[in-house]
């Protein structure tokens, strides 16, 4: 009995000559068609003129700022001063503190500094915000009409105590772009307290503005926050002190009118002395008392001067700001090279089409 013995299928060995060949082929067979590959191109260079021509321009802020903090490297020299009134620095501040290192980048980057800043006035009338200008330049402003009831451009004045529910919802969508890719900050040198932040928008006020109000926003913020624990204590015994001192200034005139009378009095009456002796008495031990709040207060505003950090601007947004724009040649050149790849890709693909 024959069987037919069939030959065991095998993959061809790779061939890298082969392969060059093949692709010399390819190309042979493309260039075939010049003229439809010419009429492709042209067709992909004036696409890419359009697409640079709209595009829009968009304009950066760029500003560094340095933040010099005394308790991040220490404060031997603060604990020892405070120590000896009495208070215990250990634990305030320093670079465990909530607001320090890159904590900084997360702030500045918070919705409620953004919508802040939005609301902030973008002319000297301040009758526009730059949250106004925004819309206007995103073209938001018309796109959000379809959310308004009276059928009128959505507006967001500088003072209002308080916005309705849409207002909000259209800040968060404005916060939501910015945060896109629009605003950024970053450290410079992560062994370094420098930060840069940068703006970029279709507006070249709106930038710069932009960028200088969410630094001071997030420079008040950081400060109010870190020397809120000292000012109240400041702002305490300050309070304290002056209500010391009116009344001391009170005692101390009844003290000198009591020993004004004691000339007069009769010296069978023994109560006159002792009133005064009393009313000498108060005043001493007020004045005890007026001294060491004083003490205690020039103790603390000297620890609140040195916990206040500095934040310093380096370099800061100045008018023209950089154009970012697209290149019509470099634009032109990538859209013929991927019209051509592709169209010379649908070229091969079909060829076995063709041929048939």
């Amino acid at each position: 009995m024959n069987t037919e013995q069939t030959p065991y299928p095998y993959e061809p060995e790779f061939s890298f000559k082969k392969l060059l060949l093949d692709r010399a082929d390819d190309l042979k067979y493309v260039l075939q068609f010049k003229k439809s590959m010419a009429a492709v191109l042209i067709v992909a260079a004036l696409a890419g003129a359009a697409f640079t021509w709209y595009w829009p321009v968009t304009y950066t802020a760029r500003l560094t700022f340095v933040i010099d903090d005394a308790k991040s490297t220490g404060g031997g020299g603060l604990s020892s001063l405070a120590s000896q009134f009495g208070f215990n620095l250990d634990g305030i501040g320093g670079a465990s503190g909530v607001l320090a290192g890159d904590n900084v980048q997360e702030l500045l980057k918070s919705q409620r500094l953004i919508k802040a800043t939005l609301l902030s006035p973008f002319d000297s009338t301040q009758n526009l915000s730059l949250a106004d200008q925004y819309a206007k330049v995103n073209k938001l402003n018309k796109k959000w009409l379809k959310y308004s009831k009276d059928g009128k451009i959505t507006m967001f004045p500088v003072k209002a105590k308080s916005y309705s529910r849409l207002q909000d919802s259209l800040l968060h969508e404005m916060t939501s772009l910015i945060l896109a890719g629009e605003f950024g900050i970053a450290k410079t040198d992560k062994k370094l307290s420098f930060f840069e932040v940068n703006t970029t928008m279709k507006d070249e006020k709106l930038a710069q503005l932009f960028c200088t109000r969410m630094i001071k926003q997030g420079t008040d913020f950081f400060i109010k926050t870190k020397t809120g624990r000292l000012r109240n204590n400041v702002d305490r015994l300050q309070h304290r002190a002056d209500s010391i001192g009116l009344i001391l200034n009170h005692k101390t005139y009844a003290a000198s009118s009591a020993t004004q009378s004691l000339l007069d009095v009769n010296p069978a009456y023994t109560s006159a002395t002792a009133t005064s002796d009393i009313k000498e008495r108060d005043k001493l031990l007020l004045s005890s008392i007026y001294t060491e709040t004083v003490k205690n207060l020039e103790a603390s505003k000297t620890m609140l001067a040195q916990e206040t950090p500095t934040v310093q601007i380096v370099d800061a947004p100045e008018f023209p700001l950089k154009k970012n724009r697209m290149k019509y040649s470099a634009t032109m050149m990538l859209f013929m090279i991927g019209a051509g790849a592709l169209y010379a890709l649908y070229l091969i693909i079909t060829r076995k089409t063709r041929v048939n």
